[in-house]
């Protein structure tokens, strides 16, 4: 499975109010429709944080052409022209994921 993470800066002159507004609210539906798209995970960074970070976003796809044409797709290019209007930077890594533990029943 390739896992993308995407984070993310408000502008400055957006409060972090009307960036959780705009990213849960108005983004996250358009970032649902990316084509092929296994999983998406939004994540807010807490207020208390030493950190510029507002947000970081997990996306997995089956492997790393999937997500290069779900970006290159009409849907793709709305999503990252929201991104590109409403964030000050976002910061693209391709990650491998190791699971530590799952949750088990007790």
């Amino acid at each position: 499975m390739f896992k993308a993470m995407i984070f993310l800066t408000r502008k400055p002159e957006i409060s972090r109010q009307v960036f959780e507004h705009w990213w849960l609210v108005k983004h996250r539906p358009l970032a649902s429709q990316l084509p092929k798209l296994k999983r998406g995970v939004f994540n807010l960074v807490a207020e208390d944080q030493d950190t510029e970070l507002d947000g970081i976003s997990e996306l997995w796809f089956n492997n790393q052409d999937d997500f290069e044409s779900a970006y290159s797709s009409e849907v793709g290019k709305k999503v990252a022209e929201d991104s590109i209007a409403n964030v000050g930077s976002r910061t693209k890594l391709f990650v491998t994921e190791t699971r530590v533990f799952d949750e088990t029943p007790r």
